[in-house]
């Protein structure tokens, strides 16, 4: 599976702004829960995130649950915060 999706860090409250960013990535791995994406911004445990397609055929939040840093990179495993159904099997 390889899904290219918009990734953008959902501010919660007491956030400042400078902490927000926008990147492309990748989804290299997914169940119908969780996802596995490689990015080049440092995200933290529960951290908030955004993943978009480019046509919208998916577009949701998901939490960050592990995360392993690399020198310039970060991979990620988020689970999402509400069900996607069929979101594997979209376009």
């Amino acid at each position: 599976m390889r899904i290219a999706v918009q990734l953008a860090r959902t501010l919660q409250a007491g956030d400042s702004a400078a902490a927000s960013f926008s990147e492309s990535t990748v989804i290299e791995f997914g169940t119908p829960r969780e996802v596995l994406f490689a990015c080049n911004t440092p995200l933290e445990f529960a951290d908030v995130v955004r993943l978009r397609t480019s046509d919208g055929s998916l577009d949701v939040e998901a939490s960050v649950v592990a995360v392993q840093y690399h020198p310039g990179r970060t991979v990620v495993a988020a689970r999402f915060l509400k069900e996607v159904p069929n979101w594997i099997v979209k376009p």
